[in-house]
């Protein structure tokens, strides 16, 4: 079984392109059924990272990422390079993707070994509804390299 989670907040411009990706394989699958694949759309909430993550032996997860290099850049990185344990906090809300990998590496035995997350660089992170040209582009490259990969 392979999971494949979306992360981003839809009103912050290109920080939605995980949520986004992720929402357009879910339109996908319902056209090209394959019972192999389940896609989720997990938003900001970084716990049901963890949890939607179990039984699969694979997971892909897609993200904008913020590090200043050339916008709309694509990087397929193995999990294990990116995972963290979260710091000790009450607060889920800082618990994010990376914490979900290094923690439910910990906690679940069927947790997959398998990890891929693709990081798109994001142009804009204000407040706002579109992506932006340069992200909508490496969107859909990622979109098309996960179907042929499946």
């Amino acid at each position: 079984m392979i999971a494949i989670i979306g992360c981003g907040n839809l009103n912050r411009s290109d920080d939605a392109v995980g949520v986004i990706i992720a929402q357009r394989l879910q339109q996908y699958f319902l056209q090209n059924p394959n019972p192999n694949v389940r896609v989720y759309d997990c938003g900001t909430a970084g716990i049901e990272v963890m949890f939607f993550a179990r039984n699969s032996t694979k997971l892909i997860i897609i993200d904008a990422s913020s590090t200043g290099s050339q916008p709309g850049a694509v990087y397929k990185i193995p999990g294990e390079e990116l995972e963290t344990l979260p710091n000790r906090s009450y607060n889920l809300h800082n618990f994010r993707w990376d914490n979900a990998i290094a923690s439910g590496r910990q906690i679940f035995e069927d947790f997959p070994k398998d990890v891929i997350v693709y990081l798109i660089e994001a142009a804009n992170l204000n407040f706002g509804w579109e992506l932006s040209p340069v992200v909508q582009h490496a969107a859909d490259f990622v979109f098309e390299e996960i179907v042929k990969s499946l």
